[in-house]
């Protein structure tokens, strides 16, 4: 396979499994639904700091671990599913509170990023995914395979931002309108609550196959 058509194929699968409807991408929208473009970014780039982490598990070999050790998988999974339904449950309290024009807590950019880097770590589906997916782009010839990991993990997550954040401005044009509303306040965030809660459910329930 010449360069050329290698890079097309890797980046043409790149946008496809970044385009798909995967929890971080729902995540990050869920956040900019709630809180605004700021928000937003910051969910993306948490999510996409976390993925950074198990592109370095994958090029070191840890996230074979957890692909063969059911006990660690289990973990993850486990303390993952608690995390998104504390933030599912979180949202449902708040009855309409994040959407408030009012001064009201809410949720600073700082702590979304760091939600965003939680959610990416505790989902060993993640962190397989990397293992699975980046092998098949290694090219021997090239040279250090952890290094070829590293680099083609990194453009994945470059790609994932890239998309992450454009669609984080598509969606905060809408925020914007229903932070005025009290009443759509209200429903967006039990949509909101309800996406983390099913969220934290699937990943509850997914097996490592």
């Amino acid at each position: 396979m010449s360069d050329a058509a290698y890079w097309w194929v890797f980046f043409s699968a790149a946008l496809a499994l970044n385009l798909a409807p995967g929890p971080d991408l729902l995540f990050v929208l869920s956040r900019t639904l709630s809180g605004g473009r700021r928000i937003g970014v910051a969910s993306a780039c948490g999510v996409c700091s976390g993925a950074l982490v198990h592109v370095a598990a994958a090029a070191l070999g840890l996230s074979a671990i957890l692909a063969t050790s059911a006990l660690a998988f289990a973990v993850v999974k486990y303390v993952g599913a608690a995390y998104l339904l504390y933030l599912g449950i979180q949202a449902l309290r708040s009855a309409g509170g994040q959407f408030n024009l009012r001064p009201a807590p809410r949720t600073s950019a700082l702590q979304a990023y760091r939600q965003g880097i939680l959610v990416d770590i505790l989902n060993p589906k993640a962190a397989i995914f990397f293992m699975a997916f980046l092998p098949q782009f290694v090219r021997p010839e090239q040279g250090a395979v952890a290094v070829q990991l590293l680099v083609l993990g990194g453009l994945v997550v470059l790609v994932a931002i890239v998309i992450e954040c454009a669609l984080v401005l598509l969606a905060a044009r809408a925020s914007s309108a229903l932070r005025a509303n009290r009443r759509l306040g209200l429903w967006l965030d039990r949509v909101l609550g309800s996406v983390l809660i099913g969220l934290g459910v699937r990943l509850g329930l997914s097996e490592r196959a």
